[in-house]
Parts: C-alpha cells; sequence; structure tokens
C-alpha cells in the first residue's frame, strides 16, 4: 500500500486537548504582543534621498536655493560627463529639481563641522538655526524634514549640547514640522534613555506638544555596533528608544578612524563600513526606523580630469548604496546633489518597467484567487514607492505598464491588504 492510500484510509484525530492548547498561547501570546510591538513593519514612503550638513556658522534660509544653483552649474559645465551616465533619460528632471526643491532634508551642525566656540557665539548661531528652520519649514519648496546635529553626550559637550537645542525651539518658536536632532556618536544603551527623558523634560520645560520632539542616532564608534557585553548595542539602543527615534545615520569618518583605518583608506565601501552598515540595516529592519549611508569627502575640484574622476566616483558611491539598500546619504557639498539626484533617478528609474510588470502580473494573479510570494509583491512595491517619492517616476508611467497600479494599490501591497491577509 503507498504512503498515499495509507494517510487516505487512516482517520485523522487530534489529541491536544484546549488544556494543551492554552499552555502553548500562554508561551506565544506575549512574544505576540511584543514582536507587534517592537517590529510594526517598516516605513516606507516618506523617506529623503539625503541629508544635507551645513555649518551653524552658514546656515540661512538661502541654503537650498544655493546649494540648487551651484549644482546645476555642475551639471551645466559637465554635461557631457552626466549625459554619459544618464542612461535613463533623467537628467531634465534632475535639473528642475534642483531648481525647485534641490535638498529634501537639511541639518544644521553644531558639532564637528562647527567646532568649539565661545558660548555667546554658539547661543548666537542657535538663535538664528531656529528661525531659519522654522522659515524654511513654512516654504513649501523648502525641505520636508530639517533639525540640527548638537554636540554629543559626553561629559565635557553634554550641557552645551542641551542649551543649544533648547535655544534653538524657542527662537523657532516651537517645534517646527519635520524637526529632528541628531544625537552624535553613540556608545551606549543607557545614553539613549537620556535622550528620551532630555525630550519630555524639554517638552515639560517649554510647553511643547507631548511626543513632539524626535530624534536620529549617529553610529561613529565601534562600540554602538558592538559593546562590551557582545550584543548589537544599537540594536538595543533602538527598542530603548520610546519610537522617538527615526533613523539611524552612519559616521563615515569617525567610525573608520575609530577601527584604526588610514586616512588614505577611509571611505564609504570599506569592509570595515560595510560590516557597520549592514548591522545597522539588521537592527532597524521592520522597525519602521531609516538607516542613511555616510559621507564622502569626494568632491569634484581641481582639474577638468579631476572633476570629472570626482562626479563619477560618487555616482558609483551612491549608486553602490542604492543597490545595497540604503536609499538616503550624506551630502556635504553642493556638487554632491548633482551626482545624488541624477544616480537615484537613475537607479529607481531603471528599476520601474520590470518592478511595474511583475506587480501587475502578481494583481492578475491575486485577483484569480492566487497569493503566492506577497512578501516579493512588496520588495517591488517598495521599490515604486520610492520611485514616486524622488520623483524618478509618475503615475502615469506606472499606468502606461498596468492601468490597475496606482500608490493606493502600492500601499495595500506594502501593508498586505492587497493580494492577501494582512500581516
Amino acid at each position: 500500500m503507498s504512503s498515499a492510500s495509507f494517510s487516505e484510509s487512516v482517520p485523522v484525530s487530534t489529541r491536544l486537548d484546549d488544556r494543551a492548547r492554552k499552555r502553548i498561547e500562554a508561551i506565544l501570546g506575549p512574544v505576540d504582543a511584543a514582536l507587534a510591538r517592537d517590529f510594526p513593519g517598516d516605513r516606507i514612503g516618506g523617506q529623503p534621498i539625503h541629508t544635507v550638513y551645513v555649518p551653524a556658522s552658514a546656515a540661512t534660509v538661502n541654503i537650498p536655493s544655493e546649494w540648487g544653483r551651484q549644482a546645476q552649474s555642475l551639471v551645466d559645465s559637465n554635461s557631457d560627463v552626466f549625459s554619459s551616465l544618464d542612461s535613463s533619460g533623467v537628467l531634465p528632471t534632475v535639473q528642475r529639481i534642483l531648481e525647485q526643491t534641490p535638498i529634501q532634508d537639511l541639518r544644521i551642525d553644531f558639532e564637528d563641522g562647527y567646532g568649539w566656540r565661545a558660548d555667546s557665539v554658539e547661543d548666537d548661531d542657535a538663535r538664528r538655526a531656529g528661525r531659519v528652520l522654522a522659515e524654511l519649514a513654512s516654504n513649501p519648496n523648502g525641505p520636508r524634514w530639517l533639525g540640527i546635529r548638537s554636540k554629543g553626550l559626553a561629559p565635557h559637550e553634554r550641557a552645551r549640547g542641551f542649551r543649544t537645542l533648547e535655544l534653538v525651539l524657542d527662537s523657532a518658536g516651537g517645534v517646527p514640522d519635520g524637526f529632528v536632532f541628531t544625537v552624535p556618536k553613540l556608545r551606549a544603551t543607557e545614553q539613549v534613555g537620556a535622550v528620551v527623558a532630555l525630550c519630555e523634560e524639554l517638552e515639560r520645560a517649554h510647553g511643547l506638544p507631548e511626543r513632539s520632539l524626535k530624534f536620529e542616532l549617529q553610529i561613529e564608534s565601534p562600540q554602538a555596533i558592538v559593546g562590551s557585553d557582545g550584543t548589537a548595542t544599537l540594536a538595543r539602543a533602538l527598542h530603548s528608544a520610546d519610537s522617538r527615534c527615526t533613523s539611524l545615520h552612519y559616521g563615515t569618518y569617525d567610525y573608520s578612524a575609530a577601527c584604526g583605518i588610514t586616512s588614505a583608506q577611509q571611505s564609504l565601501a570599506h569592509p570595515v563600513a560595510d560590516h557597520a552598515k549592514n548591522v545597522m540595516l539588521a537592527a532597524a529592519a521592520q522597525t519602521g526606523v531609516w538607516v542613511c549611508d555616510g559621507s564622502t569627502q569626494v568632491v569634484p575640484t581641481g582639474s577638468p580630469i579631476e572633476v570629472e574622476r570626482a562626479i563619477r566616483r560618487h555616482f558609483e558611491l551612491v549608486t553602490r548604496s542604492l543597490e545595497r539598500g540604503f536609499y538616503q546619504g550624506w551630502d556635504m557639498h553642493p556638487a554632491h546633489l548633482a551626482t545624488r539626484w541624477t544616480a537615484t533617478l537613475a537607479f529607481f528609474r531603471s528599476a520601474m518597467p520590470a518592478a511595474a510588470a511583475r506587480v501587475a502580473a502578481y494583481l492578475d494573479s491575486a485577483s484569480g484567487g492566487m497569493m503566492d510570494e506577497p512578501a516579493t509583491a512588496q520588495a517591488l512595491a517598495a521599490v515604486l514607492v520610492r520611485g514616486l517619492d524622488c520623483g524618478a517616476v509618475d503615475e502615469g508611467d506606472l499606468h502606461a505598464v498596468s492601468s490597475s497600479i496606482t500608490r493606493e494599490v502600492l500601499q495595500g501591497l506594502l501593508t498586505r491588504t492587497v493580494g492577501g491577509p494582512s500581516v
């Protein structure tokens, strides 16, 4: 007798009684609740493609337009180079973005890019930064996200950092739309608890709306990746942030130096950087926290050959990051906007035809009662949503592939409410 016929001929009985099921549920119920709390899902939609850092001494409301003009000038004076990089016809869109909305996320820097100055000087710069951020937040063409990087939590600097943050918020008249502050040089989980306490106390002392302050953690120390107990510090830190942490940012040069990498070899593409960023990516996965790549010192200056090499190198670095799942990175120079936007739009526009076709095929199958590979459909939808967000494609491009693909449908795939049950 075959195994198939044997299984069909034997009655199926269940022997787990209610007591047994309740015992198992008593174990799994709290686990379900903890997983739902700690890993609510990726936050796809709205992530900026970059964070622009400018020293507080140079911060004005004209930064976006000034940086956009300088980036446009680089494209115009190196049109042949950019044309050779543009395999998807994105340059007209890049030019329009550089003219209208070149910066998506702006951080006014009071830390390494600013240095130590007299308290009276930093006080004045902090007040001016608050006014600048408030004005930019009210500008529909201004950065959607903005804020400051204050000094860190080490004993010699934290009082100064707290004072600067307070002065910025006071001068801004509260918490501007899209405001977030960067906490540099995370080294211990307990530091995050202190930042949460700082947010609560600032909200209380300044009459700010409850839970209105958000922060991001900057990973610049090996201790943030591996703690003294052998655990991943930043993974534990994220779950100590009381849902106030919006993103993790990699600090290229401080981290590399702390690992003993010589200055000539420090790079976003160094294996040390890849390891740290992969830990960041794994720690943040399905938490709703974004991950941001670091900066590069490659700047297009010098001879025409040196300028071309720098343009191509930054384009390659941005593309490399995108291929590895890092959809945001630091820009430290106006010229970086040109290559950042070109590389990002080219990446997502190139990915659109295949991704849209596969989403359309999945939707057709789902409407026929099939629900295979929802995770794949979710990943494809994420590519298309990111392409829409950065302007690489529009809904007309998606409709040209299939009229069934809309942003609403893509959002449904991301939350698994299209083509299958929500999870």
